[in-house]
């Protein structure tokens, strides 16, 4: 059991998120982050470098057309997320965690979607 409170660290990843607060958002990761993001294809991105050059233009995005948190619940080895963009489109991200309490790896999937949505995770 961790020390640490993952529900927590992940609603202040919504918060950062909802706030288009891309440093609070990168400090929420380890320094050797992995993000893997099935929305559209496979892509992986590694470091806060790479992890700022994916965050920056979503969070953008998301301030515009709005970020909603649909399900939040532990899992047995993290924190599953539901989130939506623009209030239709659903993203699924499961949350991994380091010992030290940051985010080790995120992977993010489509939800439940519309015929018509894509994807802007």
């Amino acid at each position: 059991m961790s020390d640490f409170d993952q529900m927590g660290i992940v609603v202040d990843w919504v918060d950062a998120c909802r706030k288009g607060d891309l440093t609070t958002l990168l400090d929420l990761y380890a320094d050797d982050a992995q993000l893997e993001c099935m929305c559209n294809g496979m892509h992986r991105y590694c470091g806060r470098s790479e992890l700022e050059a994916y965050w920056q233009p979503r969070l953008s995005a998301f301030a515009s057309v709005g970020f909603g948190l649909e399900e939040i619940h532990p899992a047995p080895h993290g924190v599953e997320l539901e989130y939506s963009v623009a209030g239709a489109l659903h993203i699924h991200a499961s949350f991994r965690f380091s010992p030290e309490g940051k985010i080790r790896s995120t992977l993010c999937e489509p939800a439940r979607q519309s015929a018509h949505a894509g994807c802007a995770c």
